[in-house]
């Protein structure tokens, strides 16, 4: 899959149904070595105010997708 196909998807958590938001709004974190992706930079969404582009976020292992669909990428992570 390239990645131009992951962005507009819908992140859900498994484990209680939360939509964590939308991948375009999201960083990914790549190893420049191995070109592998290491995780996910999600908003938090639970921050009400920002301060001059301070931005809170959730980082989300890759090891902790368990699928990507047309729609949504779902993830199974427990505490964040």
């Amino acid at each position: 899959m390239r990645l131009s196909k992951l962005g507009g998807k819908e992140i859900v958590n498994l484990n209680d149904g939360e939509r964590l938001g939308i991948l375009g709004d999201s960083d990914i974190v790549i190893d420049d070595k191995t070109g592998k992706i290491i995780s996910l930079l999600i908003p938090d969404k639970k921050i009400q105010f920002k301060f001059f582009g301070d931005r809170e976020e959730i980082e989300i292992p890759w090891s902790c997708i368990r699928k990507i669909g047309n729609d949504m990428i779902i993830i199974e992570l427990d505490n964040y």
